[in-house]
């Protein structure tokens, strides 16, 4: 254990704890943006920076651990230029049409654009070009990207698909998918990860609003919503709505009221698809009195009409990632 001062606070942690960690754990709030504790700890925005007693520079609160003796300063006149140059910095390269980006209201550099309290760019805007097929699932805008690496390390850390990757160099660098890894329908399993810790709106879902409403307007066609029992359950938590109001045939009749022809529940197919998976099973197995030989490793599932073991999963980006990572396993789903 060690002891620090932060702030005036006495403090004791454990060694390898983090300024940040420490500072969190005594209340004190220090701004973060590219941080992800166990994942991205790179130190890329240097917006965590603080003063140290005895350091000629500004410490990253996010990777630096805490020395018994320490006199930390989290909020002195020379860590707020630091942070407020950091943020302008970044926001000169930054697409800053908040009004209309995904992330409006819910973004990381725009909140901590407002707690700095930066009202104008020190420099004129200039944000990369859009350079994106808009008709894949996943869109990523290099025009808002504050290359905080999140992205990357998120997908290669835990997803273990490494879709991303930083090509270029110096101001020309920037974080796509690298020449020869493959289209991103190869090599993605879209499971929205690196979309939910993108602290702005530089990666997003496709926003398929226009095409379901012109889906509704044809007179020509037939609509129909199929509502999973994960939404049926979580919708009303979203939008504020208590339980007892927040059920599945008001949610029904919201849809219908939009213009859809028929709304189903998942729940009766998805009972289906486990009798249909059951009884797969049962083919894979082959004959009754192979399943105690199977269990010892006696029988070799490829001697059947079948691999085993069989996996399952009404996850399609499971469904993706196991295609991506394990091709050689597909007989066996």
């Amino acid at each position: 254990m060690v002891k620090v001062t932060i702030d005036g606070k006495v403090i004791e942690v454990a060694a390898s704890t983090t300024i940040l960690e420490a500072a969190l754990n005594a209340g004190i709030k220090i701004p973060t943006l590219c941080f992800l504790k166990d994942t991205n700890e790179v130190a890329a925005c240097r917006v965590c920076v603080v003063e140290i007693e005895g350091c000629d520079r500004l410490s990253a609160s996010c990777n630096t651990p805490c020395e018994d003796g320490m006199v930390i300063r989290t909020n002195t006149r020379r860590v707020r230029n630091a942070r407020k140059a950091n943020v302008q910095l970044i926001l000169s390269q930054h697409n800053t049409s908040c009004t209309t980006c995904v992330r409006d209201g819910n973004c990381s550099l725009q909140d901590i654009t407002k707690e700095l309290n930066i009202t104008n760019p020190v420099e004129e805007v200039d944000p990369r070009p859009l350079r994106w097929d808009l008709s894949q699932p996943l869109i990523r805008d290099d025009s808002k990207c504050i290359q905080c690496f999140r992205c990357y390390n998120e997908c290669e850390k835990i997803q273990d698909l490494a879709v991303w990757d930083v090509i270029g160099t110096g101001r020309n660098s920037r974080i796509s998918i690298a020449p020869g890894k493959g289209k991103l329908t190869e090599i993605c399993s879209f499971c929205g990860q690196c979309i939910t810790h993108c602290p702005t709106g530089a990666l997003s879902a496709r926003d398929d609003t226009a095409k379901f409403y012109a889906a509704v307007d044809d007179p020509e066609l037939i609509t129909v919503v199929q509502i999973a029992p994960a939404v049926r359950s979580a919708y009303g938590e979203m939008i504020g709505l208590p339980d007892e109001i927040a059920t599945e045939k008001r949610m029904a009749a919201a849809v219908k009221a939009l213009g859809v022809d028929y709304v189903f529940d998942t729940n009766y197919s998805a009972d289906l698809t486990i009798m249909e998976e059951g009884s797969e099973f049962l083919e894979f197995l082959g004959k009754k009195d192979n399943l105690p030989k199977f269990f010892e490793g006696e029988v070799n599932g490829k001697d059947r009409c079948g691999d085993l073991p069989m996996f399952t999963s009404c996850c399609p980006g499971w469904v993706r990632y196991f295609k991506i990572k394990y091709p050689e396993l597909v007989p066996q789903l």
